[in-house]
């Protein structure tokens, strides 16, 4: 559960990427979405392909990363605000070859610059950004068997789960609502895995 204050609602920012608006992934963040708002969050909902974010990092962006305003692109800056103001962050993604499509990937260097995601205490070491995040959740699918996911490495998984981690809250806690083999799963596993979504952030505070 996320630890807000008590008496007040989760503000979500949820990340969708995948580029079919009718795939499975898309299923996975319209449940979420319509479970959070059934029970009072205010949610914001990014679908990176619908946006047409480019996943690509500048020159311009790069040489700005460690300066003053490393947000130069004014979409991925509105992104970034959102971030600032979340309680809670979900990303909705398949998992390809063995991580996050490149347009996610790219979000989070975009995104996830000095002064959002981490900042530099007075000797330069860096300190987490993301104090204000209690709560990351994963909703992603694989192409192959948990065992097999397990012996190459889930690198979407421990990036969003180690790294952002540790520039939160230090009590953030990580939800993870992943469905294997979904090539050839069957529609009750599909429909199951969908209610646990929904079950799961209906219980979210």
């Amino acid at each position: 559960m996320v630890g807000s204050r008590e008496g007040e609602n989760v503000r979500v920012l949820l990340v969708v990427a995948h580029p079919d608006a009718g795939s499975f992934t898309h299923a996975c963040a319209t449940t979420a979405t319509t479970a959070l708002r059934d029970a009072g969050h205010h949610v914001d909902v990014l679908d990176l392909y619908a946006l047409g974010v480019r996943a690509a990092m500048s020159a311009d962006e790069r040489a700005a990363y460690e300066g003053d305003s490393p947000l130069v692109d004014p979409l991925i800056a509105g992104h970034a605000a959102l971030v600032q103001q979340a309680d809670a962050l979900v990303f909705a993604y398949p998992t390809w070859w063995s991580s996050f499509p490149a347009i996610l990937k790219g979000w989070l260097d975009r995104v996830m610059t000095p002064g959002v995601s981490f900042v530099f205490d007075e000797r330069r070491i860096v300190r987490p950004g993301l104090r204000h995040v209690r709560h990351i959740v994963g909703l992603t699918s694989y192409g192959s068997p948990r065992a097999y996911v397990r012996l190459v490495n889930d690198n979407g998984r421990r990036i969003l789960t180690r790294m952002l981690r540790l520039n939160t809250a230090w009590k953030a806690k990580v939800t993870w609502l992943g469905l294997h083999a979904i090539d050839t799963s069957t529609d009750e596993r599909r429909a199951a895995h969908l209610r646990r979504i929904e079950r799961t952030m209906r219980a979210l505070r």
